[in-house]
This record gives C-alpha cells, structure tokens and sequence, in this order.
C-alpha cells in the first residue's frame, strides 16, 4: 500500500487522564507509606516527606537548614562517609527545601536498599548538625547570599514575595544576620520535633516487590518513634503589606526587573484549573500573549512569562521578566493592556484551541514514567484533594468557554490592585 503523503496524519485529541493510584501502608508509629509498582528495571525512588514546622519569624531559617544539613554528619558517619557510601553503591541521594515541606530523595537499584537504607535511616533519625560544617554551611550561604543581591530579579522576587505573603514561611527573605544566629542546639531541637514518624510520609515508585516495602518497615517503622512533642506544622495565614508599589533604584542599571502580581487562589478553590487556563493564554507559555507582545512585537525582553503558584495557605499569581531599562515603564503599559484585553475581550476559538491541546498535551508528556505519576499523586496529597481532581482539571480545559474565561479575568485581575516591584530604572 502506497502511503498518500498529501493527506495529514488523523489528530485525536487527549480524552482522558489515566492516572497510576499507589497501595497505601501504614505503618504502626504513624508513618504513611504509599507504593507505584510500575517500570522495567530494578530501579526505585522513595522520599521521605516531612511537613515544616511552624514558622518562627525570630528564627526564619531553621526549616531549610536543618533540611539542608541533614547529610553532614551523624553520630556514626560523618557526612564524606554518607557520601561515599552512597556513591559506593551507585545510588543518588538529596535533601529539598520548598515553603511547606522538606525532604530526603533517594533513587536506587532494588538490590542496593539493604545496604543503602540503614544510612538513611541514620541520616533522617540521628543527624547531629557538626559545628564545623554548621560554620561552613553558615559562611556558603551567606557568600550565595551577597552575590545574589546583586541581581535586579533575585531582589525583585524577594520584595514581592515579602509584600505579597507577609512576615511568614512563603514571605521568607533571609538576611546576612539570620545565618549568624544560627546555632547548633536550634538545629538538634527542630530536627527532633520535625523529622519524626508522625510527621512523614513516604512515596516509594518503581519496580516494587513485597520484600522492598518489609524493607522499609524494618527500618522506618521498628524501633522509630515519635518525640515527645508533637510536630507543629500550621502556618499562619498570609498577610499582605498595605503597600502595592515598591521600586528599587539601581544607578547604571542596563536592565529592569519587573514582578507584577498579587495573593491568589490555591489548588483546592474551584477556580483553579480554570485560572490556569487563562494564565497560559495571558503568559503560561511560549505562544503567549506577553511572549507575543513584549518579546516577539516589542522586543523589550527576551523573555517574560506568568505563573500561579499554590501553597498549603493560599497561593500567588505574578508575572515576571527582565527588560531594557530604558523600556521599563512601556513594557508594565504593555502589561497592564494585555491583562485588560482578557477582561474586556472574547479569546477566539483559533487560539483558546491552541492552549487547550497544549495544556492537554504537557499534562499528557508529564507522566512519561511512575515518577511522574507520584509527583502527580504528591500535588494531591498534600492540598488534601482525591483524585477527581485531575479528571475536573481536563474537563475544565476542554471545555472551559471564552465567555468564562472573561468572567475569571473580571473575577479576580484588577492591574491597579495588583502588587508591582521594579528593580533597577523605572
């Protein structure tokens, strides 16, 4: 059969999200283990997952650093003995910081865990927090620190997080002084109240038989108990400033940081899944309207784009880009004309069809292994959402209208609400 090259392949668009639903364990301290048994190599991920304590403003740095220095050493393995025998055995190990929780990620061939998972348990149950390589950690971060204040979007993003969030974990902006008060008995107190059985959750993905969830019992169950305080793990409400403005000067300025935005939404309200829809038309992709104007039209950027992020407490919308200083204040007007195009205008179907399959299609790409499919699982777990979640999210961006997406926009987008933070010249 000759094949007709003048007729296009059929398109079939995305109909369904068929999503892999982990076995959960509970282990008796308290722990929750949930498993996705799926892929053809003897290769897992597990994480081990703690909610951040409560925010302390008079000691705004314990949650990332405690998480951070978690690999330094223990009282029987100093942290280039963690690493070595890691690395010994072809294993790949790290700590993540993110506003509402902290873990420790761990990827490995199955038949590694008996000898790999005795160090993590140690690591997660017995860190001691060196004094040598608190002062190291202390003197990096600090450095890190100095050199990032010198870029107009570090700074940008800092205020505007500040000023969106208030004085709490998503409002965080460490200064030079918070890492000197950092002492070593603060980290040993935290590290005990926080990184507990109760206060866990474990996500083991990959090729999982019954021997490598034992496995996990033996060590994070027997013999791990909680503390005798309970982990605190509420965060305070946001707060914004009162003030919507903030402009830093930078003399010499070639470039001017622009953070456009406001508190928002999380992913539990109803509107979310729609809100992204009209965040990917107005600057949540490549196709954009901001990319179209401002970087394709104008030429004022290379680079300018819109997000929704959602915490445990809230969330946040901003826009974000560098752009010549000179063009600073035509490319907020441009902005703020984009912003109101939504809310005064009907997309037409030719590009809300567009983002529709785009949406789709990423959401489609992202779950091209189990990994993805615990991440996915992950967003869920913590907002406290089941899974009809995803199947509400397809079905809002396949048929979400350009008469809803207008009444979104005049819902929540009033630009001279918005928070606005320009570094550099305006």
């Amino acid at each position: 059969m000759t094949l007709n090259r003048t007729i296009p392949p059929a398109f079939n668009g995305v109909e369904a999200i068929n999503l892999i639903r982990p076995e959960h364990t509970a282990f008796a301290n308290g722990c929750n283990l949930y498993s996705f048994n799926s892929g053809g190599q003897e290769l897992v991920r597990i994480e081990w997952i703690f909610n951040n304590l409560r925010f302390n403003p008079a000691k705004p740095l314990l949650n990332v650093a405690v998480n951070t220095m978690l690999t330094e050493g223990t009282n029987t393995l100093t942290s280039a003995e963690i690493a070595d025998k890691v690395d010994f055995y072809g294993a790949f190990l790290q700590v993540d910081y993110s506003y509402d929780t902290s873990q420790v990620t761990l990827y490995s061939l199955t038949k590694h865990l008996p000898q790999i998972l005795p160090i993590i348990r140690d690591v997660i149950t017995d860190s001691v927090f060196p004094e040598k390589e608190l002062a190291t950690y202390v003197r990096n971060q600090q450095q890190k620190l100095a050199v990032s204040l010198q870029k107009n979007d570090f700074v940008a993003r800092r205020i505007f997080n500040r000023a969106v969030n208030g004085d709490n974990i998503y409002g965080l902006t460490a200064e030079p002084e918070h890492y000197r008060s950092i002492v070593r008995e603060d980290l040993l107190t935290h590290f005990k109240e926080m990184y507990q059985p109760g206060n866990c959750t474990i996500i083991l993905a990959g090729k999982i038989e019954k021997l490598h969830i034992d496995l996990l019992a033996e060590h994070f169950e027997k013999g791990w108990e909680n503390g005798a305080k309970t982990a605190d793990a509420v965060q305070e409400a946001i707060k914004p400033a009162a003030e919507k403005f903030y402009y830093t000067q930078k003399e010499g300025a070639l470039q001017s940081a622009i953070r456009i935005g406001m508190p928002f939404i999380n992913r539990t309200h109803p509107d979310f899944p729609g809100m992204q829809v009209l965040n990917t038309l107005l600057g949540g992709y490549f196709g954009s309207r901001l990319m179209a104007n401002i970087r394709e039209d104008k030429g004022y950027t290379y680079g300018i784009g819109s997000g929704v992020s959602s915490f445990k407490q809230g969330g946040s919308f901003f826009i974000a880009s560098e752009v010549g200083a000179d063009v600073c204040k035509a490319a907020v007007s441009e902005i703020e004309k984009e912003v109101n195009l939504l809310k005064n205008e009907l997309v037409a179907e030719e590009e809300l069809s567009l983002v529709r399959n785009f949406m789709l299609g990423s959401l489609l790409g992202s779950l091209e292994n189990v990994f993805s499919h615990a991440d996915k699982f992950k967003n869920l777990y913590f907002s406290n959402l089941d899974y009809d979640y995803y199947e509400r999210y397809t079905n809002t961006v396949k048929s979400i209208t350009a008469e809803e997406l207008q009444q979104l926009a005049q819902k929540y987008w009033n630009f001279d609400e918005f928070y606005k933070v320009i570094v550099g010249k305006y």
